[in-house]
């Protein structure tokens, strides 16, 4: 049986969201499965990201990751988004992304695919269970089959969010608590995700 394919979506600013990914990926990675991590399209305005040194700096470091398309996702088994929150709510960037999976949608192909998202905010109370708890409502009319990582290892009882890896920027970059968190939230989508293909095999 072929391994399972996961796709990471993310954006991200200043690299905060984009360091998770990169664990997450690593965590599905050592897990077996096949990989994408693929960033959505920026769509800020040039003069609000020049004003930001560390949003213009990572734009630059980052150049060379794919932007998502909508074949990312029809291949995946698996779907992990990561996402800054705003005000509460997914990213802009990425909800723009997501409105242009009507296609795929129409068509069934993002049913029963394994669904799960990470965040971070600027605070600890920044909007972090409420942003994922909102991208699950796009999972819920998709069909899909969200996994959260719950309290199923014991960096969960550290990093405290049962909803999806979260990490508090005012804190710093992520640390390994964070990033430890990510790696068991992937492990956890491909295991059940291919738990979930071998019982259709089978």
């Amino acid at each position: 049986m072929r391994p399972v394919n996961v796709a990471i979506i993310y954006y991200s600013a200043t690299g905060t969201v984009h360091a998770l990914a990169l664990a997450a990926a690593e965590g599905a990675e050592k897990a077996g499965a096949h990989v994408r991590l693929r960033k959505v399209a920026e769509l800020a305005p040039p003069e609000a990201i020049s004003a930001n040194p560390a949003w213009a700096r990572h734009i630059r470091d980052t150049a060379d990751i794919a932007e998502v398309d909508l074949d990312d996702l029809a291949w995946a088994d698996a779907v992990l988004f990561g996402t800054p929150s705003r005000f509460g709510n997914p990213a802009s960037q990425l909800r723009a992304f997501i409105d242009t999976t009507g296609p795929l949608w129409f068509r069934g192909e993002l049913a029963d695919k394994v669904y799960s998202a990470f965040t971070a905010s600027n605070t600890a109370h920044g909007g972090q269970e409420s942003t994922l708890l909102a991208l699950g409502n796009t999972f819920y009319h998709w069909g899909g089959v969200i996994v959260p990582p719950g309290y199923t290892d014991p960096v969960q009882f550290q990093s405290g969010n049962p909803y999806g890896t979260s990490h508090v920027v005012g804190d710093g970059p992520p640390g390994e608590v964070s990033l430890q968190a990510a790696r068991h939230q992937a492990r956890r989508v491909v295991d059940t995700a291919a738990s979930l293909r071998a019982g259709r095999i089978g």
